[in-house]
């Protein structure tokens, strides 16, 4: 008899609503939604690549970090996000990503501390490396949620590839730079857009780059990247806020010292250096403790770490979590 022990990651049964009741509610809200979305476009504007469309990344197995959550659509994943080199707004980048982002050429560079450094087209970068499922929840900075079932390979295996050298403390990633391509790069009188140091940027220390648990995703429901998502390959870190999993990386670089990032740039007060998923710790505009999955209609309690604590906490023992946000 097989019994499957409970991780800390999984959906207690009273989270999960009835079927029937949250198929009707995705029904309605789905409708609506797209109906709303498809009145502000301009004619001939797709709202997504139809999943269809993409390519398939052939059988992919399962990961024992998958959470048992049910994922949220690929239409609610593809048409509602962040994706600031494209807009501000939720429906920006799958009005404008799709024909501008081309995923080939793609090129990844290695730099910095590491002995395997340089410039690497992207099937030459994932040559060797075994493509998984890894279904994960997805907690926003601005207190919405999604379930999303990303494919990808674990950071720690490229990072090993590169072999970093003892100087190596952290990892840096950058987002492509291409005005032509990412409209708000050459953005001016855009607000906040206007005011960003482009290309995007992130970072990690090294523990948490080497936990099992972060993931270079290439794909999304088995099938390769949406532009709007990040395509061709992106970050995830599950136990973090959503903008610390860049998208569309262009360039790991390893470093001594602790890596400049853009959000913890522009607003150093509200948006930390580690950005944590942690309940206990408002933002300073509103509280982090309760979270809207989006094709909800209530509100849930925010996990600490996302619900990763069993597969994260020991990386910040010792650490106040309320300097260290």
């Amino acid at each position: 008899m097989l019994i499957k022990k409970r991780r800390a990651s999984d959906v207690l049964p009273s989270e999960i609503t009835p079927e029937s009741i949250y198929r009707d509610r995705r029904r309605f809200l789905r409708t609506s939604a797209l109906a709303a979305a498809g009145s502000l476009l301009a004619p001939g504007w797709s709202l997504a690549k139809p999943m269809e469309a993409l390519e398939p990344l052939g059988e992919l197995p399962a990961s024992e970090f998958s959470t048992d959550t049910p994922a949220n659509t690929y239409e609610e994943i593809t048409t509602y996000n962040n994706f600031y080199e494209f807009g501000s707004g939720k429906e920006d980048p799958m009005r404008l990503a799709p024909g501008r982002l081309e995923h080939r050429p793609w090129t990844v560079t290695v730099s910095g501390e590491a002995e395997n450094t340089g410039e690497f087209g992207f099937d030459d970068f994932m040559r060797g490396l075994t493509v998984e499922e890894r279904i994960y929840r997805l907690r926003c900075v601005e207190a919405w949620s999604m379930v999303i079932p990303w494919a990808g390979v674990p950071l720690a295996e490229v990072i090993r590839r590169a072999r970093p050298t003892s100087r190596a403390k952290y990892v840096k990633f950058y987002t492509g730079y291409d005005p032509q391509v990412f409209p708000a790069q050459a953005a001016r009188g855009m607000g906040f857009l206007a005011s960003i140091d482009w290309p995007y940027t992130e970072g990690l220390r090294m523990d948490e780059a080497m936990n099992p648990l972060t993931l270079l995703a290439t794909g999304l429901y088995g099938k390769e990247m949406p532009s709007q998502n990040g395509a061709p390959i992106r970050l995830v870190v599950p136990w973090k806020y959503g903008f610390k999993s860049i998208k569309s990386v262009v360039r790991i670089h390893f470093q001594e010292t602790e890596p400049e990032a853009t959000w913890n740039q522009l607003a150093p007060h509200e948006y930390g250096f580690y950005a944590n998923v942690n309940p206990n710790v408002d933002h300073p505009r509103w509280s982090q403790a309760r979270e809207r999955r989006i094709g909800e209609f209530f509100k849930q309690d925010t996990l600490m770490f996302n619900g990763y604590q069993e597969e994260v906490a020991h990386l910040y023992a010792g650490m106040d979590l309320s300097k260290h946000y």
